[in-house]
C-alpha cells in the first residue's frame, strides 16, 4: 500500500509536467503488449489493482484515471511486467470533449476498466516483459 501511494504521488508530480515530457517514460508508443495470460504474473496484477484502487481514494490530491494508469504502470514495471497504457477521448453530454486513461496487462484491467468502452482510444504506450525485452520479441 505505501509503493502504492508513492507511485500515486510520483504520477501526480508526472500528470503536472508537459505531457510531451513525459511521455517517452510510459513505453513506446502505439505498441500494444500481448493479450497473453501469464499466470505467473496474475498475483502481482492483482495486488497492483487493488492498491492503486484502494489508495487512490486515500490520496489529498487528485488521483483520477492517468494518475491511477501511470502508477499502476511503474508499479508493474517494477515488478518486470509488460502493460500498456492507453489514452481515450469522447464527448460528453454537452458535447465538451472528455479523455480518459486506463492500463491493461496481458489480458487484465489494472485501471480505468469501468469507462474505457465510451472513449475512443487515440494512443497507447506499451512496455514489454523483461523476458521479452531479452528474446528480442518486436511487438512494432
Amino acid at each position: 500500500m505505501l509503493e502504492a501511494l508513492i507511485y500515486l504521488g510520483v504520477a501526480r508530480m508526472m500528470k503536472a509536467m508537459p505531457f510531451s515530457r513525459i511521455a517517452p517514460s510510459l513505453g513506446r508508443r502505439m505498441l500494444e503488449t500481448p493479450f497473453e495470460r501469464e499466470p505467473a504474473d496474475e498475483h502481482a496484477i492483482r495486488r497492483v489493482t487493488q492498491a492503486v484502487r484502494i489508495m487512490s481514494r486515500h490520496t489529498f490530491w487528485e488521483s483520477q484515471c492517468l494518475v491511477r494508469a501511470i502508477a499502476a504502470k511503474k508499479m508493474l514495471e517494477r515488478r518486470q511486467i509488460g502493460s500498456t497504457l492507453y489514452l481515450g477521448t469522447a464527448r460528453d453530454p454537452a458535447g465538451k470533449l472528455v479523455a480518459h486513461a486506463w492500463l491493461r496487462s496481458g489480458p487484465f484491467y489494472v485501471t480505468g476498466a469501468e469507462e474505457m468502452g465510451m472513449f475512443t482510444m487515440v494512443a497507447a504506450f506499451g512496455t514489454v516483459k523483461r523476458t521479452e525485452r531479452m528474446e528480442g520479441a518486436d511487438y512494432g
